[in-house]
């Protein structure tokens, strides 16, 4: 079998949405309270990740929080920050960090990734968001939260100029010659000069491509909207999982995206979401994980984490046991596949708000929960059933991730299903990804130039970096 399961390693601090009651756990950290603060927790986490040969460690982000939200949410580390420290201690691991495209300027994003990319050698990934919460656009000026076709777009466009400051310099800009005294060829720096729908950049970067070309990007979408974006442009996609059906139907449905788009489906790797529980028998286990869902059924914040996915709505206004309150004119700037899932779903069954609120533990049962044959076993069905190319893994402590790795991975190895040794040093070739032709170098190549050629114009430039993907 030449393809392998390409695994990466979400960590949870004190607890993200749904684990309310990890920040009680002594498993967590030696300081569970700081967890989510503590950049020694996350090094650890990834050296314990780079040891069982994961391909990257993601960190998650978003910018608004009010008391009702997960321990972790309300005091975390920014990630470039966090990722760049982790950078210098760390050879192998994938660093990637979630950024919004919706509230972020692209020359700074474009500065900061390839910062981190430069630290780490060429390990660097950005996950492209929209922003979830729409509380976000009063803690930077504006009123209102852009609707979705308006964050997608400025989404899009985004991405191509990052791409094209990333490409500022062709690879060999920098003779550095000291008998000359050339330090720089200025032939071979670009400014981008785009003027577009949502931005007007003129570039060029200050800084130099990396070992891998480019930072990889990654991308989580479910809507309409986000599966075009990521058929596109992205590199790496977080997917949401579900069953086994779901999973595979999202999958195949990318692939072809991406093939329309005109890029090759395998350049694009699929991580779903995976949280296994692994004990020395599969009752062991399924007990685990039970008494894990028992630990995290708070009523009072699930009803704060159903309010996200409607732009931080308080639910907490109606009464529980009346039938759900008709909200669906909250979802547009919010979550709205996940909260038009969740009105179908309470319309078509007569759910009152309780119900609906108890419901949302359904979304934490993995399907990867047993002994290590099992869990190996699942892990095997799935893939070869064509539902992802990589797990994105979640682990309750420490205790979790250590009994997934000492137990499952070698399972995995011996079936020929995940590597042995990393590929590369670089997140790109552990991914089986390569290196993207620099956009400017590839003009001069197919473009002839005279002494008065003007720099691309942005649509062309955005054209041909869609092209050489």
């Amino acid at each position: 079998m030449t393809r392998k399961i390409h695994l990466a390693l979400h960590p949870y601090g004190v607890g993200g949405p749904g684990q309310h009651g990890l920040w009680k756990d002594p498993g967590v950290a030696t300081n569970a309270t700081n967890a989510s603060i503590d950049i020694n927790y996350y090094i650890a986490q990834a050296q314990a990740a780079e040891h069982a040969l994961f391909d990257a460690l993601f960190i998650v982000d978003s910018q608004f929080i009010n008391a009702t939200y997960p321990a972790h949410y309300l005091n975390r580390l920014e990630p470039l920050t966090l990722l760049s420290a982790v950078a210098t201690h760390t050879k192998h691991i994938g660093l990637v960090g979630t950024a919004s495209s919706t509230y972020n300027s692209p020359f700074n994003l474009a500065r900061r990734f390839a910062s981190l990319d430069h630290i780490s050698g060429g390990r660097a990934g950005w996950n492209v968001v929209t922003s979830f919460d729409t509380g976000t656009s009063r803690n930077y000026g504006l009123e209102e939260h852009l609707d979705y076709a308006t964050r997608y777009g400025r989404a899009l466009e985004a991405v191509r100029v990052i791409r094209g400051l990333w490409d500022s310099y062709e690879d060999d800009a920098f003779p550095a010659d000291l008998e000359t005294g050339v330090f720089l060829d200025p032939s071979k720096l670009h400014a981008l000069n785009h003027v577009g729908e949502h931005f007007r950049v003129d570039g060029p970067l200050n800084l130099s491509r990396s070992p891998q070309g480019q930072p990889v990007i990654f991308q989580a979408g479910v809507s309409e909207e986000g599966r075009n974006l990521a058929a596109q442009v992205a590199e790496g996609i977080y997917a949401p999982g579900g069953s086994l059906e779901d999973a595979r139907a999202y999958y195949a449905d990318i692939k072809r995206r991406t093939a329309e788009a005109g890029r090759d489906p395998d350049h694009i790797k699929i991580f779903i979401h995976g949280g296994p529980v692994v004990a020395g028998t599969d009752a062991a286990a399924q007990r685990r994980a039970k008494d894990i869902l028992a630990e995290d059924d708070d009523f009072d914040r699930n009803v704060g984490l159903l309010g996200r996915a409607f732009g931080a709505h308080d639910f907490s206004q109606y009464d529980p046991d009346a039938p759900f309150p008709d909200v669906a004119h909250l979802a547009e700037k919010g979550g709205r596949t996940g909260a038009a899932r969740i009105i179908g779903r309470a319309t078509e069954q007569g759910l009152t708000l309780r119900q609906v609120v108890e419901s949302f533990n359904d979304h934490k049962v993995s399907p990867f929960v047993g002994a290590p044959g099992t869990v190996a076993d699942t892990i095997e069905q799935w893939f070869a059933a064509g539902t992802f190319d990589g797990i994105n893994l979640a682990f309750r402590n420490n205790d979790d991730l250590a009994a997934f790795v000492d137990g499952v991975i070698p399972l995995l190895q011996q079936r020929g299903l995940y590597r042995t040794e990393y590929e590369a040093d670089t997140l790109r070739g552990n991914l089986g990804l390569p290196i993207p032709a620099n956009s400017n170098t590839v003009r001069a190549d197919t473009i002839p130039t005279t002494s008065d050629t003007a720099p691309a114009d942005s649509d062309t430039l955005s054209d041909t970096l869609v092209d050489a993907r």
